[in-house]
């Protein structure tokens, strides 16, 4: 008999007003970053200063979704709502940020997931306030700045 998993058990963010943009980015399908006025770094996960020089003033700005595989571990055990195995990955973004996520549309194996291969952004809805952002290998043949 398959294993069921129930997705409404899946733990989900809670927004607060430093993320509430990006949660927001997500649900339309926009990946949200900061970067700051002062040093121009981009920055993530979102806060209300520069992690760099401290400046407080901070645009956001939409990444392109698009990526490298940075690094990786393959859970077996599972977790309430998701089934194991699963990857828990930090993505390498164009941009140049760091973001951690996991790779679905894939085999979850150490064959499948190699380090450095392109991916890309996609999105999937579990309430009307949060969509979180999972990454993909990517259709488009590679990562691009």
């Amino acid at each position: 008999m398959a294993n069921t998993v129930d997705s409404t058990k899946r733990p989900l963010p809670h927004p607060t007003p430093e993320t509430q943009h990006f949660w927001d980015g997500t649900r339309n399908g926009q990946l949200l970053v900061q970067r700051c006025d002062a040093c121009s770094e981009a920055y993530f996960p979102p806060r209300p200063f520069c992690p760099a020089c401290g400046g407080q003033d901070v645009t956001v700005e939409e990444a392109s979704g698009r990526g490298t595989l940075y690094s990786y571990l393959i859970n077996h055990t599972g977790h309430p709502g998701i089934e194991g195995p699963y990857s828990i990955a930090v993505v390498q973004l164009d941009i140049g940020v760091r973001m951690m996520s996991n790779i679905v549309n894939c085999d979850q194996t150490p064959e499948a997931l190699v380090i450095d291969m392109p991916v890309e952004v996609v999105y999937e809805s579990f309430s009307d306030e949060i969509t979180l952002p999972f990454f993909q290998p990517s259709t488009s043949g590679g990562a691009t700045s």
